[in-house]
């Protein structure tokens, strides 16, 4: 606990005025100036903490219109909490002949919240003992409050991190299980062929997804930038739906697995002939519970002779499994003789948000 002397509170500043210039020392025209243009609250408070004199100054940061209703009452019960307890303590140390200084927050007396450097000393009597106690405070909301953003900012900065490194390790772990499966083939040149269109396709997603910070993305941009290299300029793929918006791993589960179906209907089914794929999705009722469902569905292409392949491909089990994973649905193929079916049935409150417009959003090639 700090100590401080008479000297170093009356005869110490008197001292000083008296060197800065004559008539300073003892003059009330000063004192009164000082108070009134310093823009500190100075109160002077009795041994007990109660509330005996407060600066012109003061009163205005303290937004104090009549004095006369605050004098006499406990200084510390202008602060709460924590702020309650170091206002007592500073009492009882400043009437010991000790200095305390404390950061708190206490309102106007208007209400308005504000935040405080304060700093409590005593007064001595000329018996070299304290008699009243000087409690001098200094606004600091301003800064408590930059500082406060910046520990948010901190804070939310060291959660987005968290967030992005925890979807770079899924994307890789996604780019890898793509390159393994693509390097499968026996032609080196089609295999890095179709691992570059995958990446591609997982590269549009990124884009969306940057667009929105990485909190969601429409479903019409998702399903869009999928199918923009397999378009003709013949008008062969229609796609509609209401807009809802995707979780990132949603995005990008989605992303993939149209990607996948068009390059299967280009190779293999609709689009290798004259046939056309009816993309939709909507919201519907199941069983009395709310669900989205997502439909691929092509017709005009070549007839379909199996029920289903005898081995399924990587893109079968990255639709079957991804999405049904991503989206807690179920997804289900089939292998129809006018052409391939894919379906996703999935709860309507595993998508972070839906956007129901006044008209369905509808795109074609």
């Amino acid at each position: 606990m700090e100590k401080i002397t008479a000297k170093s509170t009356v005869v110490s500043m008197n001292d000083e005025l008296s060197a800065a210039g004559n008539g300073l020392a003892g003059n009330d025209d000063v004192l009164r100036g000082v108070l009134s243009g310093c823009g500190d609250c100075i109160k002077i408070l009795d041994l007990n903490g109660r509330l005996q004199f407060m600066s012109e100054g003061g009163k205005r940061v303290m937004e104090v219109e009549d004095f006369g209703k605050l004098k006499g009452c406990p200084w510390p019960d202008f602060w709460a909490g924590a702020g309650n307890t170091e206002a007592k303590r500073a009492i009882e140390v400043a009437s010991a002949g000790g200095i305390h200084r404390f950061k708190g927050s206490a309102s106007t007396a208007k209400g308005n919240p504000r935040h405080w450097d304060v700093q409590v000393s005593p007064i001595f009597g000329k018996d070299g003992k304290p008699s009243h106690l000087l409690s001098i405070s200094r606004d600091i909301t301003d800064e408590w409050r930059a500082v406060s953003a910046m520990k948010e900012a901190i804070e939310r900065q060291g959660l987005l991190t968290g967030e992005l490194q925890h979807r770079i390790k899924n994307t890789l772990a996604m780019v890898h299980a793509i390159a393994r499966q693509t390097m499968r083939g026996d032609s080196v040149d089609a295999a890095r062929e179709a691992f570059e269109a995958r990446l591609t396709t997982l590269g549009h997603a990124h884009d969306i997804l940057t667009q929105s910070s990485w909190a969601s993305a429409p479903i019409k941009a998702v399903v869009e930038g999928a199918l923009a290299p397999h378009r003709s300029g013949r008008a062969r793929i229609h796609a509609s739906g209401e807009e809802f918006q995707l979780l990132p791993n949603q995005a990008l589960a989605l992303s993939v697995a149209v990607h996948e179906l068009a390059t299967n209907a280009t190779k293999y089914g609709s689009l290798s002939e004259q046939g056309k794929v009816e993309i939709s999705w909507s919201s519907e009722l199941v069983d009395d519970q709310p669900v989205f469902r997502f439909l691929w569905n092509e017709s005009g292409g070549p007839k379909v002779t199996e029920p289903a392949p005898s081995k399924k491909g990587f893109g079968s089990r990255l639709i079957e499994r991804m999405l049904a994973q991503d989206f807690s649905g179920k997804v289900n193929i089939h292998y129809r003789r006018d052409g391939v079916v894919c379906e996703l049935i999935a709860p309507l409150s595993a998508l972070k948000a839906r956007e129901q417009l006044s008209e369905s959003v509808s795109f074609a090639e």
